[in-house]
C-alpha cells in the first residue's frame, strides 16, 4: 500500500466581533489560508478577529501610532523567552489578524472589486505579514505583492493592484 504524505492542517480561530452580511464564511477563510500556506508543507495556527471601526482605530493608534481604522492589522506571535518553538504542538503559531469589516467593505466598493475577492486579498496580505513579509522598502513591497498576486491567481482572483477602469 502506498502511503500518501500527510497534508498540513491549519487551525484558524475566527472571532466575529462585528458581523455584516458580506463576510466570508469559515470554509472560505480556511481555503484562502491553506492556499497561501500550501508551499510550506507545515501546519499553522492563527486567529482572525473581525472588528468594527472603533476597535480597529483603537488598535491602530495604540500599536502603529496612526489615527483611524485600517483594513488589516497583523500581530505576529512572539515566543516567550525560554520556550522552544517545537513545544508549540502540532501547528506553528503565526499570530493574530485583526480585520475591520466596514473598511474592507468600503474599499471593495470604492475600488469596484468583488467583496469576497477583497476579503481574500486582505487575509492573504495579513497572513504574509505574519510570515515576515512587509512593504516598507520598495523591493520588499514588490516581493510581497508578487507573492499575493500568485496566491490570488491560484484562487482565480484577479491582480488586486491593477486599477480597473469602469465607464
Amino acid at each position: 500500500m502506498i502511503k500518501l504524505p500527510k497534508r498540513p492542517s491549519h487551525k484558524v480561530d475566527i472571532q466575529r466581533v462585528f458581523k455584516s452580511p458580506g463576510q466570508p464564511d469559515r470554509r472560505q477563510i480556511v481555503k484562502w489560508i491553506a492556499t497561501a500556506l500550501e508551499e510550506s508543507g507545515q501546519s499553522y495556527a492563527c486567529v482572525i478577529r473581525i472588528v468594527d471601526e472603533a476597535e480597529s482605530a483603537e488598535l491602530n493608534l495604540h500599536y502603529r501610532h496612526k489615527p483611524g481604522p485600517t483594513n488589516v492589522l497583523s500581530f505576529p506571535f512572539e515566543w516567550p523567552e525560554g520556550l522552544d518553538e517545537d513545544e508549540g504542538g502540532e501547528a506553528t503559531l503565526l499570530g493574530d489578524l485583526v480585520i475591520c469589516a466596514p473598511v474592507v467593505e468600503r474599499e471593495a466598493l470604492e475600488q469596484r472589486k468583488p467583496l469576497l475577492d477583497h476579503w481574500a486579498h486582505m487575509i492573504i496580505h495579513g497572513l504574509l505579514h505574519l510570515l515576515g513579509y512587509d512593504h516598507i522598502e520598495e523591493s520588499d513591497a514588490e516581493e510581497m505583492e508578487t507573492k499575493e498576486i500568485a496566491i490570488l491567481k491560484k484562487l482565480h482572483i484577479e491582480n488586486p493592484y491593477i486599477e480597473v477602469i469602469h465607464e
